[in-house]
């Protein structure tokens, strides 16, 4: 085999590879293309998690509003209930108060 037939068949060889690379690329590209319903239906889904994140962030703010409401609410419960106790423990000690000065009242008439 000489310097020209060696280089005719090296020439021939990547030739070879060069049409295999390019019908394995064309197969490829033709298996793995994406059809124009794939793409709706992505689009589809990728609109309803937009509109499933919109919705759960509403849920939030409105959790965390609401969530501030009874907060105040119940602090202002607490609030008047401590009043309550307090107006009650006074009423306690007047009835109390009371009931001690009628029985000294009582005593000293006796």
């Amino acid at each position: 085999m000489n310097r020209l037939e060696f280089v005719i068949a090296i020439a021939a060889i990547l030739f070879v590879a060069f049409i295999l690379g390019w019908v394995a690329h064309m197969l490829l590209s033709r298996f793995s293309r994406v059809s124009r319903a794939d793409l709706n239906e992505m689009d589809a889904m990728a609109k309803a998690l937009h509109d499933a994140e919109e919705t759960r962030d509403q849920a939030i703010a409105y959790l965390q509003q609401r969530e501030a409401e009874l907060t105040g609410q119940l602090s202002q419960t607490e609030a008047e209930l401590r009043a309550t106790m307090d107006g009650l423990r006074e009423a306690r000690q007047e009835t109390e108060e009371l009931r001690l000065y009628i029985e000294r009242s009582n005593q000293g008439q006796d």
